[in-house]
């Protein structure tokens, strides 16, 4: 089974999903709410174990109710978090999340500021055995220590690059893939050409290089030229999630032998799918279900 080490973020989503967006001050009706994980890395980590991986979470919490109910709920989920770290007086993540109709979502996220205090302490451990190693750029000190032990044992390592990127600039230059998101790669290049973003981003990295843009598909380069793969057609009802759920599916894609294009397939319809169901991460597809949905929608 193939193994991926995701460092980055863990929070606890508190979802509501509204008629309409609210627009003025007053008070407002949810039609459906769900209380579930969240966060870029625990997303991705989560995808990897429905999807027929091993999954290794890195990540620091807060000793406290909200971090208890991330450790129960990945837990549930086969994810290994024997890399996340409690850390006493510090408070765990959480986000409030507003859905409206079309399923795109507003997120206000809280994020202990002082919980790295304590400076790095992942590179003083002793990191398990994996195939792939993923990072997002909320945590720079964990994408640099993952990047780094893919690049010395000759496994690929992935950056999901969210603004801001420039935070991880170490990581970066250590990746062998840089997935952006469209924010990430304006926040990256600062300009707003997509092709000679993606460009400029590989020859600063040296590293594969791609852009998802949800409805719009992914962009990447091969060989210096411009490729597209067109995003699933599917009745949207829920986005939260999907870019992570696509970052791990697609590192697991890689973990698994597959190219980075066959990657990106596999990985848009995990996504596509997890856009069908409300409630965030608790939309994550299974390996059959994106089977099935592939056979559906070649």
């Amino acid at each position: 089974m193939p193994t991926v080490l995701a460092a980055g973020a863990a929070v606890v989503d508190f979802v509501f999903q509204l008629d309409e967006a609210p627009s003025r001050s007053e008070k407002h009706r949810a039609r459906d709410a769900a209380i579930v994980g969240g966060g870029c890395a625990a997303n991705a980590a989560v995808a990897v174990a429905r999807l027929g991986g091993k999954a290794v979470l890195a990540a620091r919490l807060g000793n406290d109710v909200i971090g208890d109910m991330i450790i129960t709920d990945l837990e549930k989920e086969d994810v290994d978090c024997s890399l996340v770290k409690r850390i006493e007086g510090r408070r765990s993540s959480y986000s409030s999340v507003l859905v409206d109709p079309q399923g795109e979502r507003s997120i206000v996220n809280f994020r202990d500021r002082d919980i790295d205090a304590g400076g790095s302490w992942l590179d003083k451990l002793e990191l398990p055995s994996f195939d792939v190693a993923l990072a997002d750029t909320r945590w720079p000190d964990g994408a640099r220590v993952t990047m780094a032990a893919a690049r010395q044992r000759g496994v690929p390592g992935v950056i999901d690059g969210e603004a801001p990127v420039r935070e991880a600039q170490e990581a970066l230059s250590s990746a062998t893939h840089i997935a952006f998101s469209r924010a990430g790669l304006q926040d990256f290049d600062g300009g707003d050409d997509i092709g000679t973003a993606l460009k400029r981003a590989a020859e600063e990295t040296g590293a594969w290089v791609c852009v998802t843009q949800g409805a719009e598909g992914v962009h990447w380069l091969e060989g210096g030229a411009m490729k597209h793969m067109p995003a699933f057609e599917v009745a949207v009802v829920d986005t939260l999630g999907a870019g992570d759920i696509w970052h791990g599916a697609f590192a697991l894609g890689l973990a698994q032998g597959k190219s980075e294009e066959q990657a990106i397939v596999f990985a848009s319809a995990a996504s596509a799918i997890k856009c069908t169901r409300f409630g965030g991460r608790m939309g994550t597809p299974s390996e059959r279900d994106v089977e099935q949905f592939l056979k559906e929608n070649s």
